[in-house]
């Protein structure tokens, strides 16, 4: 089925894709350069650091990223800060403050209900009583947990500037809006509070930024904001989750659109009016075969380009469990490097421009290495 909508967006006419709107560095730097696809640090170098910390940033840029990626999600006093979702239980140590016990609930966010501790629950002053703690310690250990802050948006753009200053490069920076709509509902408004952000930092004026999201309203808004504010430097991304659900603001509203219906040829037309880069989930490109090894490419990446749109996948991880079951390593240890290294090049030859990967190192060395034979 994902095959069939993908073909029939072949029959799109080739647009002329973001044209003005962005700087022409910005359309250089989010499309495949000659050594290949931008790497994008996802959350950070989070398969080395926890995710979503200063130093995990500071880390990937270190490792040759070229964009560091952080998730925002709201204060209670309207900050934002980088945690992947708005539930915090599971990458802070909230549960071990005694202070905080009454603050745990069960609310619905986009649809689901969900247990925990609430960043919405907290003003920015109580949560910076908190540290980080890894997401996958079965994985990944835990030596680093107790260590590093949550850090606020505008601390991340000044780390990042202060990278560049340090590393003589250009570093982007690509946060995801998270549960926009969850926090509208509640009077907060991410979408104003990024663009006055990226306004305050003369860096974030000028390097290449982008806007990601799995919403299509939040994205629409933001086109005629940064529009209107002239900030060419900023591109938008419209991130594609399950093949069968909706992006939560169009189920919100009771128009429900499925993502595999979004990349259709009237979808990435659609998406291509707002959007610079689509941002599927790695398998609609590369699906996995009944043997357990990459199958060869989907027509998404060609369908895409034609409709004028880049193509970042997520999500590259360097652990047997994340890898397609023939590039397992099956070792004492959870890491397979080379399975990695294998799966990034194969993304690179079916001419993706960017990737999102936990370890931005190990991909940038995949891509700098030739193929072994």
């Amino acid at each position: 089925m994902v095959a069939g909508v993908l073909a029939a967006a072949m029959a799109l006419p080739a647009a002329a894709g973001p044209g003005e709107r962005l700087a022409p560095d910005v359309r250089e730097a989010i499309r495949a350069a000659a050594r290949g696809p931008a790497v994008i640090a996802h959350r950070g170098a989070s398969a080395l650091l926890p995710e979503h910390t200063l130093a995990a940033y500071e880390r990937a840029i270190a490792d040759g990223a070229d964009f560091v990626e952080p998730d925002l999600v709201m204060t209670r006093d309207g900050v934002l800060v980088a945690r992947h979702e708005n539930e915090i239980g599971d990458t802070t140590d909230v549960a071990a403050h005694p202070a905080f016990a009454d603050r745990r609930r069960v609310r619905d966010v986009d649809g689901a209900q969900v247990e925990g501790w609430f960043v919405e629950d907290f003003t920015l002053a109580e949560l910076r009583t908190l540290r980080a703690r890894e997401r996958l310690p079965q994985l990944r250990g835990t030596a680093h947990d107790g260590r590093y802050p949550v850090p606020t948006f505008d601390e991340i753009v000044k780390a990042v500037a202060a990278a560049s200053a340090r590393t003589g490069r250009t570093i982007g920076i690509v946060p995801e809006l998270k549960h926009s709509s969850h926090f509208h509902a509640l009077g907060l408004d991410p979408e104003t509070a990024l663009l006055a952000a990226l306004q305050r930092h003369d860096y974030a004026r000028r390097a290449p930024m982008g806007i990601q999201s799995f919403e299509v309203g939040n994205l629409r808004r933001l086109r005629g904001m940064l529009d209107a504010a002239g900030l060419r430097n900023v591109f938008l991304a419209q991130l594609i989750g399950d093949p069968g659900q909706s992006p939560s603001d169009l189920a919100r509203a009771g128009a429900p659109v499925p993502y595999l219906q979004m990349l259709g040829p009237d979808g990435l037309a659609r998406i291509a009016e707002y959007a610079d880069v689509l941002a599927p989930h790695l398998r609609y490109v590369l699906p996995v075969d009944d043997a357990g090894a990459l199958a060869a490419p989907t027509p998404l990446v060609a369908a895409a380009h034609a409709a004028g749109l880049a193509v970042h996948v997520w999500t590259l991880r360097p652990e047997d469990p994340f890898l397609p079951p023939a590039l397992r390593c099956g070792g004492e240890g959870p890491r397979c490097e080379a399975g990695a290294r294998a799966e990034a090049r194969a993304f690179a030859e079916a001419g993706v421009d960017a990737l999102f990967g936990d370890d931005p190192g190990l991909l940038r060395e995949a891509l700098r290495a030739p193929p072994a034979e």
